[in-house]
């Protein structure tokens, strides 16, 4: 199947942040976009302990987590800022992901990958650690991202560029 124009929107939050996600899920779909939500709230993945990995190994729905975001070449998140950085639900997912394979930075090598928030602080600490943390496991973070809060919505416009903008990149192959 062809996933050039499949679209997958992470959103780490039930709130503000889902919303949020929803529009970039109707203006995906507006640009002609394949488009999927995960809602890492919905899951039923327990926080990652490595005890709890050890006794009992890696639960299912992270193995389904792996196949359905793996597939789709480029991603959104949608996150809000939690005490300054990354939310644990976000966090305790990557973690999962992480042990569930020889080499899952495969799943981030060369991946095209915008960030947004919704924040009801600053939001630019959040920003600022999940570029470093995807930049470090090898993803290709879009340059422009996309912060608004109670104060300064996103604008539809602005959610049109940074898709334009993620649409445009290609999922590097690396050797």
């Amino acid at each position: 199947m062809d996933y050039s124009k499949h679209l997958l929107v992470i959103t780490a939050s039930n709130g503000e942040n889902l919303k949020l996600a929803e529009r970039f899920i109707r203006i995906g779909k507006e640009l002609g976009n394949q488009t999927k939500l995960i809602d890492l709230t919905t899951l039923d993945l327990p926080l990652y302990n490595p005890r709890t990995h050890a006794s009992s190994g890696i639960p299912s729905i992270v193995h389904q987590l792996n196949n359905d975001i793996t597939k789709i070449p480029r991603w959104v998140i949608c996150a809000p800022e939690y005490n300054g950085s990354i939310p644990p639900v976000f966090t305790s997912a990557l973690a999962w992901l992480s042990v569930q394979e020889e080499d899952f930075r495969n799943l981030f090598n060369g991946r095209p990958i915008a960030i947004s928030t919704f924040s009801g602080g600053g939001g630019m600490e959040l920003l600022l650690s999940l570029r470093i943390q995807l930049t470090h496991l090898g993803a290709q973070v879009v340059g422009r991202q996309l912060l608004s809060n109670y104060s300064k919505p996103a604008k539809d416009q602005s959610i049109q560029d940074l898709l334009g903008r993620l649409m445009q990149m290609k999922q590097l192959k690396l050797q």
